[in-house]
């Protein structure tokens, strides 16, 4: 499908409503902010749901809120609630949909404002997800209405969905929505995630990602007599040990002929995401050779890498151990693994939105992939839509950052790329 020539008075009068419409677009993204759906553990997403709901209800969508039954995460404490909307046009095909996660990683420390205040100062807007990816929502939205208020009609389909769960892969949201059939090829053309790329990149994919656990085993014994038990802590030791002095420097070989922003995460990775083992920190310690231990792994790696070679690998090195010391017992866990995902950048969806970010901010788009995997894997290889990107407002460099901001002006340009990409690939009457 060939992309709509739209003239030059139409595309100046959607952007000029953009313009318009600039105040309602902040306060709702402020609104949203004020919201803290801060994920572990998936606090209020039906309030934020509910937000985006009452919106896309405003400006005409049809709604539905789905609640993802049956999945682990999906409590009754933390119900994990997804909102999505659909604006039929005069036809059902082509249909683009917007996508954007409204859950958000904690604060952490080092904030010197409140950030769920959802201040402006000096041009930016400051809270936790405000960049990741929250301002990414509303200008999506806001894009779709400045269009209805130039006066026109879409010609096909647009929807807009807004799902948790994305900070810790996304299963309760997009891979749920795609699994129900919200999300196929079937029903849907082109996916933009608003995610936040600097507003003049284009994200065609990510790397690959293998979250792993390893689990030592020794036996318990007397603090004060160590020799009569196995330190499972020790063991642990040692394969850490070999993760960042053998591991590492292997991966920092390794580089990507794919275009990874930035460009230090062209190289196969790995970190601990977590250490465990003994006794808790806290309360009374009792004299005990520690007998159960472990780590959590983030093994990033290239579509250059077969995740069998990525396994291996950590498999070979473990046996390793094992080999040179019969009382090294362990357990390998596969938590997640997410292969990496390109999207061809020839493509309509692609080439539309480069032009359009041309129009407006007056650059070259830049073609990259991420560094972390977002709900694109789950897109293409679950709902089997090939024509998804990741584009929108919001500096990749300051997610899950302390202050985390966004400039206004990029929301503004941002929604007025997605307004006249939305016209250009749905035609409007």
């Amino acid at each position: 499908m060939a992309a709509t020539e739209v003239s030059a008075k139409t595309q100046e009068a959607i952007c000029s409503n953009v313009d318009q419409i600039q105040d309602e677009m902040i306060s709702f993204l402020q609104d949203l902010v004020r919201v803290p759906t801060v994920n572990p553990p998936g606090d209020l997403y039906r309030e934020g749901a509910e937000l985006i709901g009452d919106q896309l209800k405003k400006f005409g969508y049809e709604i539905n809120y789905i609640t993802a039954d049956g999945m682990k995460e999906h409590t009754q404490a933390h119900p994990r609630v997804n909102v999505f909307g659909r604006m039929k046009g005069t036809a059902s095909r082509p249909s683009l949909h917007f996508n954007g996660h409204f859950d958000v990683v904690p604060v952490g420390y080092g904030w010197t404002r409140d950030p769920f205040a959802a201040a402006i100062e000096d041009g930016k807007i400051y809270g936790r997800g405000v960049s990741d990816q929250k301002a990414g929502i509303a200008a999506s939205i806001f894009a779709i209405e400045a269009v209805k208020r130039a006066g026109l009609k879409l010609r096909g389909t647009v929807e807009q969905s807004g799902s948790v769960d994305e900070e810790s892969g996304g299963f309760a949201g997009v891979a749920y929505l795609a699994k129900q059939g919200w999300l196929g090829k079937d029903k849907n053309d082109y996916v933009i995630i608003t995610e936040p790329t600097d507003t003049n990149h284009i994200y065609l994919g990510h790397r690959g990602v293998y979250w792993f656990k390893v689990t030592t085993h020794g036996r318990i014994a007397h603090g004060s007599m160590p020799h009569l038990g196995v330190s499972a802590i020790d063991h642990l030791t040692d394969f850490l040990h070999g993760v960042t002095h053998e591991l590492k420097p292997k991966l920092a070989t390794r580089k990507t002929e794919v275009p990874v922003q930035p460009p230090k995460s062209r190289y196969a990775s790995i970190n601990v995401n977590a250490v465990f083992g003994g006794q808790p920190e806290e309360g009374t310690q009792t004299p005990c050779v520690a007998d159960r231990s472990g780590a959590i792994f983030d093994r990033r790696f290239l579509s250059e890498e077969s995740f069998d070679q990525v396994r291996g690998e950590i498999s070979e090195m473990l046996e390793k151990y094992r080999s040179a010391n019969p009382e090294f017992k362990y357990t390998l866990e596969d938590l997640m693994v997410v292969h990496p995902v390109q999207t061809d950048r020839s493509c309509d969806l692609v080439q539309t939105l480069s032009g359009c970010i041309q129009q407006v901010a007056g650059t070259e788009a830049v073609f990259a992939a991420s560094p972390g995997t977002y709900d694109q894997k789950h897109v293409v290889r679950i709902a089997n839509v090939a024509q998804c990107v990741a584009y929108g407002p919001g500096l990749l460099a300051q997610a899950h950052l302390p202050d985390e901001y966004c400039r206004i002006d990029d929301i503004v340009t941002s929604a007025k790329v997605m307004a006249l990409t939305a016209v250009q690939l749905l035609g409007v009457e």
